[in-house]
């Protein structure tokens, strides 16, 4: 009898839970929704808050939900391959507070930049097209529907749209490589060369900065909750160096 052993063998626990849990979040995503037509989205995944959507809790439930199977293969992919290098430095106890905040943290930047997004949007509308949006937009949302007039419907995604996935504190987790591990050589896939862990992470946090000022909005990625979570991720290693922690 051959054996072989699970690719999850041998990974630190946190590391090797958060994977697990990640993968049974968008299965338990499947299931409901397929099933019963419940979208967990809509109670875990991180709304704005003026959104009658919106609970203080999602700011951590959020970083379980993924909107699809290759936005979780890319997060755990990376997550798997530089979060256990970080938990066996650190430790499981460190390694976890750094991740969720970092994640936190990556959602706090992301609302403060939507709120400008907000503010914009409302500035087009008339006092009773947002009433409308505030009445009728969540519940159109949940049905996939949205409002013809295309101001409205703006308003009604920055309201009413959620924000789902552990980039934040992956970016985190690739900002802490970056410091911990700066001469470490990582092989990019395109092009396929190598390069040094801290000028992939400032190539990373540079790109996001410009996409998140370009306000690229319509390739629906969160850039400024990426950034966030470096920005959180690298005052938090900072600030445990000064301590001596």
């Amino acid at each position: 009898m051959n054996y072989r052993p699970s690719p999850l063998a041998g990974l630190p626990p946190v590391t090797k839970n958060l994977l697990i849990i990640n993968a049974l979040f968008l299965l338990a995503t499947w299931v409901l929704r397929n099933s019963f037509g419940i979208d967990l989205t809509h109670y875990l995944g991180l709304y704005f808050p003026a959104s009658e959507n919106f609970h203080p809790a999602q700011f951590g439930t959020y970083m379980f939900m993924h909107a699809d199977f290759m936005h979780l293969f890319f997060n755990m992919f990376a997550l798997f391959m530089f979060g256990r290098v970080l938990e066996s430095y650190w430790g499981p106890k460190k390694f976890i507070l750094y991740y969720v905040i970092t994640g936190v943290g990556a959602a706090v930047i992301q609302l403060l930049f939507k709120y400008i997004d907000y503010t914009n949007a409302a500035s087009l509308l008339t006092g009773e097209q947002i009433a409308i949006v505030y009445e009728q937009g969540a519940a159109a949302l949940r049905e996939y529907k949205n409002f013809t007039n295309p101001d409205m419907a703006n308003f009604n995604y920055v309201l009413n749209g959620s924000m789902v996935g552990a980039s934040g504190a992956v970016f985190g987790i690739l900002l802490a490589f970056g410091m911990l591990f700066p001469d470490t050589e990582l092989m990019l896939l395109f092009p396929p060369i190598p390069i040094k862990a801290k000028y992939f992470v400032m190539i990373y946090g540079v790109a996001e900065l410009f996409l998140g000022v370009a306000n690229f909005a319509f390739d629906n990625v969160a850039h400024w909750a990426h950034l966030g979570g470096m920005i959180f991720g690298f005052f938090l290693i900072k600030y445990w160096e000064k301590k001596g922690i």
